[in-house]
């Protein structure tokens, strides 16, 4: 598999890919790997599917070694705590740190998240209050596309989880994984009318 990188910003990963199979595990080892060898910016969602693994053990062992590879790990409590053990935000976010990870990001739901950059301590960016939830479907990939299109607009990483978190609370508001999904500027309207931040 020869990719040219050159021209490449960022590679996002989930950790669906290397669940289906042995020849899906390995590409996604490699491309992770000529990525960070290319000094592509690497997001990283475990996205964990228990059904799809041969068994637990297996999937935390490669999700945790894939996760060396990326600059950003976006585990939710849950999946942190399925993958080190822990339900402490601190702890999560320290396994992946001392593994070389750049940031942390933890999802915590309607509270938003929390960041954890190497060396700073860490910092909760508040969710959007959402007055009814329809249905939580899609609302991981909405937050993961705010924080890899933040991150690709230029923006630093507490206004790129701000704007996750804008487009997952969006996102459960709306019946279906990507019904909710915001223009441009309907999503920059709803952050300036809607900031937790403000």
């Amino acid at each position: 598999m020869d990719i040219d990188f050159s021209e490449m910003r960022l590679l996002h990963v989930t950790g669906i890919s290397p669940a289906v199979n042995r020849v899906t595990r390995g590409a996604v080892y490699h491309l992770m790997a000529k990525a960070r060898e290319a000094g592509t910016f690497i997001t990283f969602d475990p996205n964990l599917r228990p059904e799809l693994w041969k068994n637990e053990e297996t999937m935390i062992k490669v999700l945790n070694n894939l996760a060396r590879y990326a600059n950003v790990v976006l585990p939710g409590i849950s999946e942190g705590e399925k993958l080190t053990g822990s339900r402490d935000k601190e702890t999560i976010a320290q396994f992946y740190l001392d593994m070389g990870v750049e940031y942390v990001v933890i999802k915590t739901g309607s509270d938003g998240a929390f960041i954890r950059k190497q060396g700073q301590e860490m910092k909760n960016v508040p969710g959007f209050t959402v007055k009814e939830v329809v249905d939580t479907v899609g609302a991981g990939d909405g937050f993961a596309v705010g924080v890899i299109s933040g991150y690709l607009d230029g923006l630093d990483m507490e206004n790129s989880v701000l704007r996750g978190n804008a487009i997952g609370s969006l996102q459960v508001q709306n019946q279906g994984d990507n019904e909710g999904l915001p223009t441009r500027d309907e999503l920059e309207k709803y952050i300036q009318e809607n900031n937790p931040l403000n």
